[in-house]
């Protein structure tokens, strides 16, 4: 008989849980949810009685089935199940599933896995809290209802096999709107004017400062006039101020701040971030990962104070407890921190210390005092004219928080605060070194990267701590959004020079548009987000889904039924469904271009079953039409008709190599050379097969050729269809286009024709993998 069963829902879990309780515990994982929703029922279901019929997956059979026998063997069950509404869910099914006797079963929370908190936990043990499980029931049966009902209207009005959901649709919306901002920004240039002024001191010290005039100039001849009169203008110091300023540390991390903080600072995606934290927590190395509190608890800022008086000093230490602002924050969470906060490190691999060295050094700089700073604000006159220039500094007086971290920013146009100004005072007279006017555009608004994508879904009250990271990788599996770099594009700027009172002007590039892991949305992804706006905007309307966010808060805290918030959204949804079904067009996303110059047909740009594709002719037409894919990049909505008819030169003949031609063009599987009748691929990123030319080509195919040769390790002439080859994971045979493993005892390059035969013959047998 076992005395006390704890379940738990993951296996690393248990396995650290079951280090700190020892032999009186028996600690088993329910590898996750046991039981999902019925597929085919759900809508049945709550239009009869408002009950989801829910199902044990067949893969989850074999779990439930042993945790069945061990349940009989034991007289107590713990359900130890995260302490968040999903962790409620969990515990609520294994207590159905299981047939557990109430009278045997106990439900403990604790926010972090450490011998202290799970002790405490079990010393208080408390019912399954219902309003919870109704909130999480409330929340998947609605992302249900909405997935289910609206995916088969896309696949019948747009194209099969897409989907659509309450969350992921509305995060959709938001890229594509940043989208269309950008592709309709108009930029405009101005002339930005700084200068390098000399002076000397009383002791005839010299010094230089630098400082930009307070307006900009629209066009090129105002800087001009502007720099002519400075050149016969005195620089006078207007006036000095200096002001003492503060910077204050930021909250301990949220779910949102840490996957922001994460993708800045270590350059990782939400998903990694939520894998890694996951680990941390399972370990008992951080606190729960889920949260959208700032709190911190007692022990946790009596340890931290502890740690900062010791390493820095009374001085460094301003002790305080936050209070959340985000909407629907639940109170009663703790923030994320370090479990043990006298650890500044932790085993674990490269990835898993970064993350919790900057969690670490979150937590601590949260309980220090402020920095100190002084601000220096210097105004310089123009004689002759009545703008002025400025120039700032700033100085830390005391580091503070600093000490241990600063936050980054999202914000690509912050600058860096200048650094210290040399000793100036009111009433000194500047001589210029130079000044310069250089030619500024305006830039787009910038696109979203997956850290502030997760701050604006938080800022309009869309989605909770546990829906951001799954939410940003299914609109990117789904491909209706893509996250990856763009080079950018040249571009040409002016730039005005006064210097030594003769004023030159100079021509310079520049690289503009060049984006680094932002989110693109896809054709299809825009053309789904235009078909759901126009016949479902309540469902992609920001305060609906902000709204449902609240009343799910309100379900959780007992104040509203679920299954009547659910019948309330139903039936009017149902019969948007039906009535778009019956009334609403096909949407390809279509856009007549205008008419190809030399066949006189239509060009039409539209999606097409493997992509977007430019069209020249009518498929109703008496000619089969002729089609192009979209080159990377380029989108339905911003084609122009030349950039279509561009796409038509492939394939192209680019010469002649060993008296074949080199032909270059693009596949399903990307661009490629073909020579002789081989296929030789081309680089995605750095051969444009628009513009590759012969010698590139040749270099391609010899390239391939090498890599071919390599190999090949040995040949045998008794039979040509037998070969030693080198592949990704080591040699191997292949013989009649089939492959066989060579023993890790056996030299590829000694092996014999016969022992070739024999290991076809007799291949050796493979490892099971693990578990």
């Amino acid at each position: 008989m076992i005395n006390n069963l704890l379940i738990v829902e993951s296996p690393a879990k248990a396995k650290t849980i079951e280090k700190i309780l020892g032999k009186d515990y028996q600690v088993k994982s329910s590898m996750g949810h046991i039981r999902d929703l019925s597929k085919n029922e759900i809508s049945i279901d709550i239009q009869k009685n408002f009950k989801p019929k829910y199902i044990v997956p067949p893969d989850k059979k074999k779990v439930v089935n042993e945790l069945k026998e061990v349940v009989k063997k034991s007289k107590t069950v713990w359900l130890a199940s995260d302490e968040d509404r999903e962790g409620e869910a969990i515990a609520w099914h294994l207590a159905e599933v299981l047939n557990l006797d109430p009278g045997k079963t106990k439900r403990i929370v604790f926010h972090e896995i450490t011998k202290e908190a799970v002790e405490e936990a079990i010393q208080n043990p408390r019912a399954i809290n219902q309003d919870l499980v109704n909130a999480q029931q409330a929340r998947r049966v609605l992302d249900r209802l909405v997935g289910y009902e609206l995916s088969p209207v896309l696949w019948k009005k747009i194209k099969p096999s897409l989907s659509a959901g309450r969350v992921q649709s509305v995060a959709v919306r938001l890229i594509v709107e940043r989208e269309r901002e950008i592709i309709n920004f108009k930029s405009t240039s101005a002339y930005k004017v700084s200068a390098i002024f000399d002076f000397t001191d009383g002791s005839g010290k010299k010094y230089q400062l630098k400082a930009e005039l307070n307006e900009k100039f629209a066009e090129k001849k105002k800087a001009f006039e502007f720099l002519n009169l400075c050149k016969s203008a005195t620089f006078t110091v207007d006036n000095v101020t200096r002001k003492p300023a503060r910077k204050s540390p930021s909250p301990p991390f949220t779910t949102s701040t840490l996957q922001q903080e994460a993708s800045r600072k270590l350059n990782y995606s939400v998903a990694q971030t939520m894998t890694l934290a996951q680990r941390l927590y399972e370990a008992g190395k951080i606190t729960y990962m889920r949260t959208d509190s700032v709190n911190l608890s007692n022990t946790a800022l009596d340890a931290t104070s502890d740690i900062i008086v010791s390493t820095f000093g009374e001085r460094y230490l301003n002790r305080k407890n936050y209070k959340t602002k985000s909407k629907g924050a639940q109170e009663a969470h703790e923030a994320i921190r370090p479990t043990h906060p006298d650890k500044e490190t932790v085993t674990g691999n490269t990835s898993e210390k970064k993350l919790y060295e900057l969690i670490w050094k979150r937590t601590i700089a949260s309980q220090m005092s402020d920095a100190q700073l002084e601000r220096t604000t210097v105004t310089i006159s123009v004689s002759n004219a009545r703008e002025k220039f400025i120039a700032e500094g700033e100085v830390l007086k005391f580091d503070g928080f600093l000490k241990v971290y600063f936050e980054s920013s999202d914000d690509e146009a912050e600058e860096n605060s200048s650094g210290l100004l040399p000793p100036i005072e009111k009433g000194m007279n500047l001589t210029y070194n130079n000044i310069l006017a250089t030619e500024r555009y305006t830039h787009y608004p910038s696109r979203y990267t997956e850290a502030s994508l997760v701050k604006k879904l938080e800022e309009l009250g869309i989605g909770r701590p546990s829906t951001y990271a799954p939410t940003i990788s299914t609109i990117q599996q789904r491909g209706y959004v893509m996250k990856e770099d763009r080079p950018g594009r040249e571009r040409m700027y002016s730039l005005l020079l006064l210097e030594n009172k003769t004023l030159r002007e100079e021509t310079k590039t520049e690289i503009t548009g060049a984006e680094k892991n932002k989110l693109f949305p896809d054709n299809i992804g825009m053309i789904v987000n235009d078909f759901l706006v126009e016949y479902f905007d309540n469902i992609l309307d920001y305060n609906f889904t902000a709204l449902v966010e609240k009343e799910f808060d309100e379900i959780a805290t007992g104040n509203l039924n679920w299954y009547e918030m659910i019948g309330k959204f139903y039936k009017p949804f149902h019969d948007k469904v039906t009535k778009t079904l019956a009334k609403s067009a096909v949407n390809k996303g279509e856009r007549r271009l205008g008419n190809d110059p030399d066949s006189g047909k239509p060009v039409i740009v539209r999606m097409g079953r493997f992509g977007a594709v430019v069209q020249i002719g009518e498929i109703a037409g008496p000619e089969k039409p002729r089609y192009a894919s979209l080159r990377k990049g380029q989108n339905i909505e911003s084609i122009s008709l030349e950039e279509a008819l561009e796409l038509f030169k492939l394939p192209r003949t680019i010469g002649k190599f060993e008296d074949k031609d080199l032909i270059v063009s693009i596949g399903r599987f990307g661009p490629y050379i073909m020579h002789n009748s081989t296929f030789y691929s081309l680089n995605k990123n750095t051969d444009d097969p628009y513009s590759i030319d012969r010698e590139r080509a040749i270099e391609v195919i010899h390239e391939k050729r090498q890599k071919d040769k390599n190999k090949i390790l040995r040949a045998f002439k008794e039979d040509p269809e037998l070969f030693i080859l080198n592949g990704r994971w080591g040699p191997y045979i292949k013989y009649k286009k089939e492959n066989y493993k060579i023993p890790k005892t056996a030299e590829p390059g000694k092996i014999s024709y016969q022992e070739c035969l024999e290991l076809v013959k007799n291949p050796p047998a493979s490892k099971k993998a693990k578990k």
